[in-house]
């Protein structure tokens, strides 16, 4: 039986700018930083020689993010895909301030698709923007 989700994980492609922009823009500290490797690894992911840095993230209410940083098998720069893209697109986060966290991303280089839209019952405003690297970011403020 699942009692809960435990973190969602992220690939980057750049250490310094995810954990800049996951903590001092958005407010998330490093719980837990380590680097992995050796037949644990290589068992639980299915692959050879694996080395990669592993970020714990906690955000104020107990949310987690993990940013995996690999030393030994790198990839694409950024996340190409779509909002409608099949699999996991985005990470939703719960905000206080809608405006001012908008602000603080546009200041870090994120991009929006649109200004904060209220929702069909003014329950919540809420956007769409791209963070570091293409990761797609829901954020929303209940009103």
């Amino acid at each position: 039986m699942i009692l809960d989700i435990r973190h969602t994980g992220l690939v980057v492609a750049d250490l310094d700018k995810a954990l800049h922009f996951w903590c001092d823009v958005l407010g998330f500290v490093v719980t837990k930083q380590m680097e992995e490797s050796g037949p644990h690894i290589d068992a639980m992911m299915g692959l050879s020689n694996v080395s990669v840095i592993t970020v714990k993230l906690t955000a104020p209410q107990g949310g987690m993010i993990e940013l995996l940083y690999f030393l030994s098998h790198p990839d694409q720069s950024a996340w190409e895909g779509k909002p409608y893209s099949t699999g996991f697109t985005h990470v939703a986060m719960t905000v206080s301030d809608l405006d001012a966290i908008c602000e603080k991303i546009k200041t870090a280089g994120g991009v929006f698709f649109a200004p904060p839209q209220l929702s069909p019952d003014g329950a919540v405003k809420v956007t769409y923007c791209q963070g570091p690297e293409g990761v797609l970011l829901e954020l929303v403020e209940i009103l």
